[in-house]
């Protein structure tokens, strides 16, 4: 059966990379946004630019830090009710500049996994509580390819919030298939690999994507509503197979 539109969409992590991408990509299918961020000057000049690109759809701003649970059970429903609710709500915001465990960085590893496990955590409480009540609605959750196994250096608090983000998905997909209420509920744990943005400076391999390429890929997929999707599924989906066998030495050259 086709998945329903889901008209109007919620981006976390909105001002740079994939989250600016992917508002960029839906907005250019007509589709209505809720975008949110640290950064409000950069998500203003975001939806200066939507508007003036499509003058037909609204697009609502508004900042937050995923690391304030408060904050996001607060600003998440309000800003959705601007559009009178929300079809889909991506929960993307994260941060991935670790440093190896153990050299004395603990702060920034542990950075990390606040705000890619607990800010991830807190959106998608929101999300769901929301979608919850309207009894249907799209979680997304962007993952990555670097959760598939643990990955060393500065990628260690990086792969291990992602890997926890994959089962938080997994264990809210499980639960809303437990009531008929909810089982039109849909979640999709998105994997990424390595895409051009930030978040991956200095991690670029040989199978890396320009930002364009992978946000394509990232949106195409979410629209598909799968249960697991790896983005761009060539390489990424036979990558991630070969992750899960391969010996922990070989894995650490690969990665």
């Amino acid at each position: 059966m086709p998945h329903p539109l889901r008209q109007r969409i919620f981006i976390t992590g909105a001002s740079a990379g994939l989250g600016q991408g992917m508002a960029r990509e839906f907005a250019d299918r007509g589709r209505d946004l809720v975008l949110v961020a640290r950064r409000l000057d950069r998500l203003s000049e975001l939806r200066a630019e939507l508007l003036t690109r499509h003058p037909g759809i609204r697009v609502v701003v508004g900042e937050l830090d995923v690391d304030d649970p408060e904050a996001v059970a607060e600003i998440v429903p309000r800003l959705a009710g601007e559009l009178g609710g929300i079809d889909r709500f991506i929960a993307n915001a994260g941060l991935g500049k670790g440093a190896p465990v153990g050299t004395g960085k603990a702060r920034p590893n542990r950075q990390v996994l606040v705000t890619n496990v607990l800010g991830t955590h807190a959106c998608c409480e929101a999300a769901v509580e929301l979608f919850r009540a309207q009894g249907s609605g799209h979680l997304v959750v962007i993952s990555s390819v670097a959760g598939v196994r643990g990955m060393g250096g500065t990628r260690t608090a990086y792969a291990t919030s992602k890997a926890a983000d994959a089962v938080l998905a997994e264990g809210i997909r499980a639960d809303l298939l437990g009531s008929r209420r909810t089982r039109g509920i849909r979640v999709s744990t998105i994997h990424p690999g390595f895409i051009e943005t930030d978040i991956n400076t200095g991690r670029r391999g040989p199978f890396t994507v320009d930002l364009q390429t992978g946000v394509t890929a990232l949106t195409a997929a979410i629209e598909r509503e799968p249960v697991r999707a790896y983005v761009p599924e060539w390489p990424w989906r036979p990558i991630a197979g070969l992750l899960r066998v391969l010996p922990l030495p070989v894995v650490r050259k690969l990665a």
